[in-house]
């Protein structure tokens, strides 16, 4: 897991700390220090009224006390002080969820407490895992391509898109275009001054694309592809820094997305998220519009554009 302090604003060069070391006691620091701060602000969050608790007195902070959360969760006040030292060794399944109720985490909030807790009881060791074949199967790229009349696009757990068809590749024009972004939507959303005006709400997108992968970060902390991409984000955009240090997660599943294209002005989809088993790492999106809307009409003018576009082929930057 990735626990970077922030640095300084300047651009990362090749000697810019990039926040890993594995199988150390520096990254075992690391790991109590994330389960730690998520602790923390999962409970400065919740006021005793939301919690239920009545009475306990004058307080400095909004946030319940050890003792209350303790007490919501059934375990002991040192014990619950232990887990919010960041030492979740040996903590069960049970207690775990019993937390999450004191705390009132949300289902992924739960599964990333659960993701720490596994890293935590995990041995550290050398052997690596034979990584899945990332290679874009035909059959999944005419799978794609047979989708005519909507967006879909893929992209891996670090934020890089990997395929798409042609309205996809249509859609994403801005991002893809531009060999900057290296075909990654938080490298796009965080350092490329354009996305503010692509993502109409791009506000509420960084908070999501943050929590989305600090979701992948705990269930996934060895990967340093993820960890690179985390510690040069966190050392060269304050706006991702601040997002990064509130611990917030979140799945990737559905929502509505706006979008403002160049070519053709407002869109408005809602997209769905599939995971694909044979390749865990990538994630396809498909954006579907109302019948009737402004979208699908406008989608269809893109549609007509596509042409003029580079091949739906996503080259590797």
């Amino acid at each position: 897991m990735l626990s970077c302090p922030r640095t300084t604003g300047e651009p990362r060069t090749d000697s810019t700390p990039q926040c890993r070391v594995y199988g150390s006691s520096v990254e075992i620091m690391d790991r109590k220090q994330d389960v730690a701060e998520f602790l923390r602000s999962r409970r400065d969050r919740i006021t005793p009224e939301q919690a239920g608790v009545i009475g306990g007195g004058r307080r400095r902070v909004p946030g319940l006390r050890r003792e209350e959360v303790a007490m919501l969760a059934g375990v002991s006040v040192d014990y619950y002080a232990r887990m919010e030292r960041g030492d979740l060794s040996g903590v069960s399944p049970e207690v775990l969820d019993n937390l999450s109720r004191a705390l009132r985490l949300d289902e992924a909030e739960t599964d990333h407490l659960h993701d720490l807790a596994r890293l935590a009881n995990s041995q550290p060791t050398r052997r690596r895992r034979r990584p899945a074949d990332q290679t874009l199967r035909p059959s999944l790229q005419r799978f794609m391509d047979a989708v005519t009349g909507a967006p879909v696009v893929m992209r891996d757990r670090r934020m890089t898109f990997v395929a798409a068809n042609t309205l996809g590749r249509a859609l994403y024009s801005p991002l893809l275009d531009d060999p900057v972004n290296q075909n990654n939507t938080a490298r796009f959303m965080f350092l490329n001054p354009v996305a503010r005006n692509y993502f109409p709400d791009w506000e509420q997108g960084a908070d999501d694309i943050v929590a989305t992968m600090r979701s992948y970060a705990g269930q996934h902390p060895r990967d340093r592809a993820l960890t690179d991409l985390v510690g040069e984000l966190v050392t060269r955009s304050d706006d991702f820094g601040r997002r990064w240090a509130a611990h917030n997660v979140r799945h990737h599943r559905t929502e509505v997305k706006r979008i403002c294209h160049p070519d053709v002005g407002d869109l408005e989809f809602t997209y769905e998220a599939m995971e694909l088993p044979l390749n865990p790492e990538w994630f396809m999106f498909a954006y579907t519009t109302e019948s009737g809307s402004p979208t699908e009409e406008r989608l269809k003018l893109l549609g007509s554009l596509a042409a003029s576009y580079p091949d739906a082929c996503i080259e590797p930057r």
